[in-house]
Parts: C-alpha cells; sequence; structure tokens
C-alpha cells in the first residue's frame, strides 16, 4: 500500500469514527420517559395536551388508556441482558453521496461498561477503540497513536441535551426510549399502530406492528423550529435467539442543516455471554 493510500484510508477511517460516535450522541440524547409514569400522568388532565391546540390530540379517554396499555406493553417486553456483544455493518450517506463502510465490534455489560472497536472494511485493521463507563469516556486513536480522555458528560456537551448510560445502552439493544411524557394522538389499522408523544425536546411518532407489538418506526421532530431537527429511526429484520426479539437491521435518516442516512446491519449479535474488555494502552501513545 503506498503512502496516498495509506493518508485516504487514515482520512476515511477518522470520518467514520466521528460518525459512528455522532450516532450514538444523537440518538441517545433524545429525551425520554418511562412508560410506567404514563399511567398516572395521562389519566390526570393534561394540562400539556390541552394546550397543543395545532397537534392532533387523542379524541377519547378510550383511546388514551388503549394507547396507555401498548407503550406499558412495549416497555414490559423490553430485552432484559447482562452482556451483549455484537458485530456491525454501518452504511453511511451524506450530501457528498455514499460513503465507504465500516465495521463497529460491540461489547456491552449493562450498567457498567461499552467497548466499541472501529474498522473499515476495505482495510481489515482496527483504526480506533472506545471505553464507555458511566463516568468515563476514552477513545483511542491506533492510526495516529493517541488516546484522549473525556468525561461522560462530553456527550451531553457534544449533542446539548442530558443523558446518560442507561439510554445509551437501551439504545443499542433496541429497547424502546423515544417515549415522550404526553400522549397526544393514537391511531390502530389492521398492520399497524401509531401512537403520537410529546417529550421534552421532540414530537414522538412510534410505530408499532399489530401481531406482535414490534418497534417499526419512530419519527422525531424537534420542538425548537429554531434547531428544526428531524430523524426517521427504522426497525427491522427482527430475529428470535433465546426468546429474545432483536433488530438486525436499523435505519436512521436525520434532517438538520444537511441529510444524513445511516444503515446498521448486525451481523452477529450474542446476549449474556462471559465478555473481556481489553484496552491496554500503549506507552508511546500521546494523551490529547
Amino acid at each position: 500500500m503506498d503512502i496516498q493510500v495509506k493518508f485516504n484510508a487514515k482520512i476515511f477511517l477518522m470520518k467514520y469514527c466521528s460518525i459512528f460516535f455522532t450516532i450514538f450522541c444523537l440518538y441517545a440524547t433524545i429525551g425520554c420517559r418511562s412508560t410506567k409514569k404514563l399511567q398516572s400522568a395521562v389519566i390526570k388532565k393534561d394540562t400539556a395536551v390541552e394546550k397543543m391546540t395545532s397537534r392532533a390530540v387523542i379524541d377519547s379517554s378510550s383511546d388514551k388508556i388503549q394507547a396507555i396499555d401498548i407503550l406499558n406493553k412495549l416497555d414490559s417486553n423490553k430485552i432484559n441482558f447482562t452482556t451483549f456483544s455484537a458485530k456491525a455493518k454501518v452504511d453511511y450517506e451524506d450530501h457528498n453521496g455514499k460513503q465507504p463502510d465500516f465495521n463497529a465490534f460491540i461489547r456491552l455489560k449493562k450498567d457498567s461498561v461499552l467497548w466499541i472497536s472501529i474498522s473499515a472494511t476495505f482495510l481489515g485493521i482496527e483504526a480506533f477503540r472506545l471505553y464507555i463507563t458511566p463516568d468515563t469516556l476514552i477513545l483511542m486513536n491506533k492510526l495516529e497513536k493517541t488516546v484522549e480522555y473525556h468525561p461522560f458528560k462530553y456527550i451531553e456537551t457534544v449533542a446539548q441535551i442530558p443523558m446518560d448510560f442507561h439510554l445509551l445502552q437501551n439504545i443499542l439493544i433496541g429497547n424502546p426510549v423515544y417515549v415522550g411524557d404526553s400522549i397526544v394522538s393514537f391511531r390502530q389499522t389492521a398492520n399497524q399502530i401509531l401512537i403520537g408523544t410529546v417529550g421534552t425536546f421532540f414530537k414522538n411518532l412510534i410505530t408499532l406492528s399489530t401481531q406482535d407489538n414490534h418497534l417499526q418506526r419512530i419519527k422525531l421532530d424537534d420542538l425548537d423550529l429554531r434547531k428544526n431537527r428531524t430523524a426517521s429511526l427504522l426497525y427491522d429484520d427482527y430475529q428470535k435467539q433465546n426468546n429474545v426479539d432483536f433488530s438486525t437491521n436499523r435505519q436512521i435518516n436525520v434532517s438538520e442543516k444537511t441529510k444524513v442516512e445511516v444503515s446498521i446491519l448486525f451481523k452477529q449479535y450474542e446476549f449474556n455471554n462471559e465478555l473481556s474488555f481489553p484496552f491496554n494502552i500503549p506507552k508511546n501513545y500521546k494523551t490529547k
């Protein structure tokens, strides 16, 4: 491989690491509330809903109760795990067109450690490694032989929305996390259930399959019209393993100043196996 190819590959990998991390920052920072809180919050007189004259509000109390019941079932069916590991292929496209894909190797211990190794598929070499705990984020750049240390709140600084490790891990697993604290719309067809909620930062339209209550789509619109952020998350190709339903194909479309489309395909995944989280930093690495 000549010097120019090495240089270009380095630029690609640095860009992709930034992309992958930005994906987690963006989607792990969307406001959410447990659906268990909806029972009392919605049955009471919902002043927040009454003020939303420009939005479609639920027509009857029976619809409201049915929506609460469905969201509570969605919450109770979330994946309960101790560890999770996966290999995912990530494709990325922005205003410059489709970019070369990369692989992400993920290891997660619930409420404790998230470990991510990133490499470009066309090179087959590891370029970056992330080590994230509820308090700390460490990024090792194997191409430049550097390491960065950040508090976990660094993600909040990047995204400018509060978040925590628990929310971040649920993003990876595919557990419901985008449920607002007010239900404003409900519609059920033969194949789909659509529930509109409003949270602290976003209006959320959640689409579930009628047959198995699987998440199919989440449509997010920023409440702050000055930011005008919108995002669509698609969940597809569910597989059942050890009584766990897991979406192996995720599509993410983001529109703010520019449009970004991301495809995440989980090629392999396992739950509840014993894992290690190797993160030895060589002595010759410089701290940035």
